[in-house]
């Protein structure tokens, strides 16, 4: 797959149970500078100390709060249960990465918890009973360690992938440990590459040398909590002598770099990041570095001897505009000389969006989007540069179905992997060859819950300004029109990404196969319509993203699907800030609210770990204009307690080091203060996926699920619709 060229944490929607999926302590230092706009005083300040004793008894009685009535429903036990056998059964898809001649995967179960990182052969794995061959057990780790490991990743040093850095987080937070493995031993490298824990980055020049961006010392953090030096650390030298390549700013979001290992087309690329949105890359030659010339906004690849541009504006270049959300390609040699020469690969229309790209040995595999419709086509560079790109279509591919291809081999092959699933049909892991015919289904996951008499569909709704909003429906086929189902409407609306269908066995089993409705919408700020689609809620245009939400809950009501009494929202991270507006702006429109990992105080979100990352989204709220702004879709300061108000779930993690959980913490005791009717939950690990573990997940799945249902229907008994037996796993 093409390089990575910008890395900082993103605000995925949380991993809950109905959808997919964008700490450690507040520091006094963050806000040590007057800002623009002084803060009111806020009772609920001391709740931002993570750890601290006083704050944790909070969460502590909040968390037997929460928890107890729901647990209490005579049904909860058989669902966690059935969830959690789920979640550990082996008939889970394991996904491979190729590193030289072994696949690798990462796995957990109820034996492992924590996991295994483990490896076999192709044709192993397509045997249907591979032969795995653990090389590191990270519940072993964490027993002989003392500490509670959460896999991170490995990033291995090709050609024979056999030195690797490890990363280990504590409890799922982002900050993380780096370690050097060597995985013909198995076993940590004595004296090798290690660094303490930071939310950092490492990446191999060679085996004897990394780029490190990490904590340095006093001073050496961005506002946003990343990097802000990038280094190159020879082994055998103390980090502290580790040589400066690029030095950025304290207002940046993040610095690094990072070497391409193509044969034949090794180079090596600085990043600085001066926004979430904006960001100078450079070459490193053998007279420093060269800025890579391109719009600051515009994603940026290199792949062989092209480099693809992915522009966020409209983009003039030597008299010809090129459209925003486009794919274009110049050759990397003529760009870096100043011929500025690029070619259209793809031009996005009024329903059509660049969802990424990913590349083979020789070729290209572009992603769109059709309406939220997955369109996969295989470009091919000329042998002659004066000639076009060709271009194919994958073989055996279904019309209406969330399609992904990434490379298997980005170096050495042309073989791909594929993954095909929508609402109701179980996702499959395909493998094939650009060429070679359709790709061979390897693995499938088994039906997990019943579809008989499901149907999903796609409506519009029409928003305030007159946009029209698509969105998934998944319901009976023969689903009575009278406005009484309980119906759940998931959203995201925000930094450029797309919800698209996706099979999940947790919302089937704990909600379709009761009678319930679920509601995937597309609202903008997201990219379901590319870059335009994502900027037309940006910062003072936030309140689109909550105009088309709202504008999906009333179509769902217009059109006798439910009634606001019986329609829940959920969201997480980006999504809870969503979902925190829709309970203080829209209240009138809902019966339930879930509310995970959210932005919620929009006036000190920039002062709180990433927070700082994310005001190209937002804005900057020490800027009296942008407060002004910013206000209007700040859930904290736009609660109004005078008003009426549906029961609201929040949850968060201890262990989230990148949304605060002072946004959760403190919007609860609010509430709590008003008299309205809220739970909380705070899961003492998890970082921001709120779980480390499958045991962990399934509680929090539950406890979502079984809130959601209770308080939509004013019914109980949770599980008495699901089975006890034992169901695959997601």
């Amino acid at each position: 797959m093409r390089p990575l060229l910008f890395v900082v944490a993103l605000l995925i929607p949380a991993p809950a149970w109905a959808d997919e999926a964008p700490a450690g302590d507040a520091s006094e230092a963050a806000a040590a500078e007057e800002p623009a706009v002084a803060e009111p005083e806020d009772p609920h300040r001391w709740l931002e100390e993570v750890e601290d004793e006083r704050a944790l008894d909070w969460v502590r009685a909040r968390n037997a709060e929460a928890t107890a009535p729901i647990e209490a429903d005579p049904g909860f036990e058989a669902m966690e249960t059935r969830v959690r056998a789920m979640l550990d059964s082996p008939d889970k898809i394991a996904y491979l990465s190729q590193r030289g001649e072994h696949f690798y995967n990462f796995w957990k179960d109820a034996d492992h918890p924590r996991g295994l990182w483990r490896r076999t052969t192709l044709d192993s794995y397509r045997s249907g009973e591979p032969a795995w061959d653990v090389v590191l057990d990270v519940d072993a780790l964490g027993e002989a360690d003392g500490v509670k490991w959460v896999w991170h990743g490995a990033e291995c040093l090709p050609p024979a992938f056999a030195r690797c850095l490890v990363s280990l987080s504590r409890g799922g937070s982002d900050a993380d440990v780096v370690r050097e493995f060597d995985t013909t031993t198995k076993a940590f490298v004595e004296g090798g590459f290690e660094l303490p824990e930071a939310k950092q980055s490492a990446h191999w020049i060679d085996e004897d040398t990394l780029y490190v961006s990490t904590d340095f010392g006093e001073g050496t953090m961005t506002d946003s909590g990343y990097a802000r030096i990038v280094k190159r650390w020879k082994r055998g030298t103390p980090l502290a002598d580790a040589v400066t390549v690029l030095e950025g700013e304290q207002a940046d979001i993040s610095v690094g770099a990072f070497r391409d290992h193509t044969p034949g087309f090794e180079r090596e690329v600085v990043y600085r990041g001066l926004t979430f949105w904006t960001r100078r890359l450079y070459v490193v030659g053998k007279k420093g570095l060269t800025e890579i010339e391109r719009p600051l906004d515009s994603g940026t690849s290199l792949w062989r001897e092209h480099l693809l541009f992915e522009p966020k504006t409209d983009w003039e270049v030597n008299g010809t505009t090129y459209k925003a959300g486009s794919l274009l390609v110049a050759p990397f040699k003529r760009w870096m000389k100043g011929k500025k020469e690029l070619r259209v690969l793809f031009e996005p229309t009024a329903s059509t969006s660049l969802v990424g790209t990913s590349t083979t040995q020789n070729h290209l595999i572009v992603t769109t989007l059709d309406h939220v419709r997955s369109r996969i086509e295989v470009l091919t560079p000329p042998k002659k540069k004066k000639d076009d790109w060709s271009r194919s279509a994958l073989p055996g591919l279904p019309d209406n179905a969330r399609v992904s291809v990434w490379s298997a081999d980005a170096h050495g092959s042309d073989d791909y992997w594929m993954t095909v699933t929508d609402f109701l049909t179980p996702t499959t892991l395909s493998y094939g060859t650009v060429g070679g015919g359709p790709a061979q289904a390897l693995a499938s996951l088994p039906a997990m819950f019943d579809t008989e008499g499901l149907v999903a569909t796609q409506h519009f709704a029409t928003s305030k300004d007159g946009t029209q909003i698509p969105y998934f429906q998944v319901a009976r086929e023969d689903l009575v029109l009278d406005g009484t189902a309980p119906t759940l409407l998931y959203g995201y609306g925000g930094f450029e990404v797309s919800l698209q269908p996706r099979y999940s066995a947790t919302r089937g089993m704990t909600w379709l196969e009761r009678g319930g409705v679920y509601v995937l919408a597309n609202i903008r700020g997201g990219g379901e319509y590319g870059p335009s689609w994502h900027q037309a809620a940006l910062k003072e245009k936030r309140h689109r993203a909550y105009e088309d939400f709202a504008a999906v809950a009333d179509d769902l009501v217009a059109r006798k699907v439910t009634s606001p009494a019986r329609l829940g929202a959920q969201g997480g991270s980006n999504g809870g800030l969503l979902v925190g507006n829709m309970y203080t702006l829209y209240p009138d429109r809902f019966g339930a609210i879930l509310c995970s990992v959210p932005l919620l105080d929009m006036r000190r979100y920039s002062k709180l770990l990433a927070g700082a990352s994310w005001m190209g989204e937002y804005g900057d709220p020490d800027v009296p204009e942008q407060w002004e702004y910013i206000r209007t879709f700040s859930p904290y300061h736009n609660f109004d307690a005078s008003q009426d108000h549906p029961p609201m779930l929040l949850t968060t993690s201890t262990r989230d080091d990148r949304v605060h959980p002072a946004h959760a913490r403190k919007m609860t005791a609010k509430l709590i203060e008003a008299g309205k009717d809220v739970l909380y939950y705070e899961n003492i690990e998890g970082g921001h996926g709120g779980a480390a573990d499958n045991a962990q997940r399934a509680h929090l799945y539950t406890l979502q699920a079984v809130f959601l249902w209770n308080t939509l229907t004013g019914s109980g008994a949770a599980g008495a619709e699901a089975t006890p037996e034992p169901e695959p796993a997601e």
